[in-house]
């Protein structure tokens, strides 16, 4: 399947119960850690159907979409948006289409990134973060969402995926796109500390199950309660916050004496009040002889 034809599928999966199910997860999660995110510049890379930075306040916000790749297998040029005539409506204005592993942007220029199930849908997951790290100011700030591949969304994909690779169960392929592969939580930590990331948070949600129907979906809302106590890391989505840290320089060699300025001694002062010079003598002053 190609890259293109993978996000077409995609888009049309989100417009499902389930899909929207996880598009409000995503938008609340979202809303409430980037509405006191400051800076200058800030990117979503990825899912043109959710808006990541409407609660966001800086002034430069941008969009950008994958671009598909160019006929001689390199990347992509970056592009302006498409028009609405070029496809399907979408939800959120595209500024970009570039590749995400290599994006139009100088070093050090970009404060904030939001990446929406970005590395999944990426042709080069671990070039697309290290190109995330490289367009980021120092402390500045990385936002991903994903899938859990250790929840039950991510047995019903890989029983799915398998059961058509054997041409078992007819009809039952895997619940989600096949697009891109899902990446572990722990395995996106250790990338990220790897780039040099701190983790600042990290939390789960969507512990209902996969299912499609919408009514069903409403009947299991109380396991998003008892799953956030019980099993907090077999949630559907994950969610990671993480900062871009920046050793200072450190002076090596050794450090030359710091040379002391002498000070000069005190001036003598003479006093009125000094005591007379005869006093100072150990001599008894002579008798005075009478006439």
């Amino acid at each position: 399947m190609r890259q293109d034809e993978s996000i077409v599928g995609w888009a049309a999966w989100l417009q499902t119960a389930p899909g929207r199910y996880l598009l409000d997860w995503e938008r609340e999660r979202l809303d409430q850690e980037l509405s006191d995110a400051f800076g200058f510049h800030a990117l979503q890379l990825g899912l043109a159907e959710l808006d990541g930075l409407r609660a966001n306040r800086m002034p430069h916000r941008w969009l950008a979409v994958e671009a598909p790749p160019a006929p001689d297998g390199a990347p992509g040029r970056p592009q302006p948006a498409a028009s609405a005539s070029d496809g399907p409506p979408r939800r959120c204005a595209i500024d970009l289409r570039c590749a995400f592993d290599a994006l139009p942007f100088p070093n050090a220029s970009i404060d904030l990134v939001v990446l929406p199930h970005a590395l999944e849908l990426a042709r080069d997951a671990h070039l697309a973060l290290r190109e995330v790290e490289r367009v980021l100011v120092p402390e500045g700030r990385v936002v991903i969402v994903g899938f859990n591949p250790a929840s039950l969304w991510g047995l019903r994909q890989n029983a799915g995926r398998l059961g058509r690779g054997l041409g078992f169960a007819r009809g039952r392929g895997p619940f989600l796109p096949q697009a891109g592969e899902w990446i572990g939580y722990w395995r996106l930590r250790d990338w990220l500390r790897l780039l040099g990331f701190e983790i600042e948070a990290g939390r789960f949600g969507c512990w209902r199950p996969p299912i499609a129907s919408a009514a069903w979906l409403e009947r299991w809302r109380w396991l998003d309660r008892v799953g956030a106590h019980w099993w907090p890391v077999f949630g559907a989505l994950y969610f990671v916050v993480a900062v871009k840290r920046v050793r200072g320089m450190r002076l090596v060699g050794v450090l030359k004496a710091e040379r002391r300025t002498p000070v000069a001694a005190p001036a003598a002062v003479a006093r009125r009040d000094a005591v007379p010079a005869h006093a100072l003598t150990t001599e008894a002053p002579a008798e005075h002889e009478w006439a």
